[in-house]
């Protein structure tokens, strides 16, 4: 697994090295005695057990079965992989493809109640409309994806989008100003998707926000991030797509959220700001 610097990762990280190496001292066993066992050299006992190496599967079979605990095996593999499900890069999540990874989500977006996303890039893609999705997504796909799904992915964000209509979910979108004139797709295609960002802003259960462009604000902007309820937080960097659970580590992007919150204009300043950017497309 890739490293990262995140403290969820590390702290999963480290949580497998403590069980692996529980069930080495459960069996009576020393690093160096453990190694023979295993046929391997000392060294890699002590960088699994010490959370500077993550094991493989099959690693943490052969660990199980020179503990005696091979009934293990399977519940460490499953821990195993929600530690490689935290940090994943692009080129494993979307090496078949766009679609596979906009449904990978598809469950987390159904079983939320609470979206917070802030974007300094980019409408966040529950409020884009056709167009200016595939225009995203063709970027995406002509940057680094090999194959060219972009039909079926704009397809299932799209269909991704009914969640919106229910009342009983709760969204608050927050996007720099920069956004709404970032140039991306044609004319037409920024002008439809600006006037969407108005009508979805109107409903009683979304709400849209602008941080004005201005010298002196108090925070810079920062990576773009999602919060889901207050369980989880999804960061997309350039070289991965980290997913944290930590609570300390949810919380900061909520203080941070809220902060840019502070910052925004909505109602009818939000909406100035948005026809303003759709009078200097004309």
């Amino acid at each position: 697994m890739a490293a990262s610097s995140s403290s969820s990762v590390q702290a999963a990280r480290q949580a497998l090295a403590d069980r692996l190496r529980e069930l080495c001292r459960d069996a009576g066993l020393e690093g160096k005695q453990l190694a023979a066992l295993c046929g391997w050299h000392p060294s890699k006992v002590s960088r699994i057990s010490t959370a500077k190496t993550t094991p493989s599967a099959d690693d943490i079979q052969t660990w199980c079965r020179a503990c005696g605990r091979e009934d293990q095996t399977a519940d460490l593999v499953a821990s195993l992989r929600a530690v490689e499900g935290m940090w994943v890069q692009w080129h494993r999540m979307e090496r078949t493809g766009l679609r596979r990874a906009q449904e990978s989500v598809l469950p987390l977006y159904e079983r939320t109640t609470r979206f917070r996303a802030y974007s300094p890039n980019f409408v966040p893609g529950l409020v884009q409309t056709f167009g200016y999705t595939e225009a995203v997504l063709r970027a995406v796909q002509r940057r680094r994806v090999a194959v060219d799904d972009v039909a079926d992915a704009v397809a299932v964000r799209m269909d991704r989008q009914r969640v919106l209509d229910d009342g009983h979910r709760r969204f608050a979108f927050l996007m720099e100003e920069s956004v709404l004139s970032n140039g991306l797709g044609d004319a037409d295609t920024q002008a439809e998707q600006l006037d969407h960002l108005m009508t979805v802003g109107a409903l009683p259960n979304v709400s849209v926000g602008v941080i004005p462009a201005r010298v002196g604000r108090s925070r810079m902007p920062v990576e773009g991030f999602w919060i889901y309820d207050t369980a989880q937080v999804n960061v997309e960097l350039v070289s991965g797509y980290l997913t944290l659970t930590q609570p300390s580590e949810v919380k900061a992007y909520a203080d941070a959220f809220a902060m840019l919150a502070d910052m925004a204009v909505y109602g009818a300043k939000a909406r100035a700001l948005i026809r303003a950017a759709m009078d200097s497309l004309r």
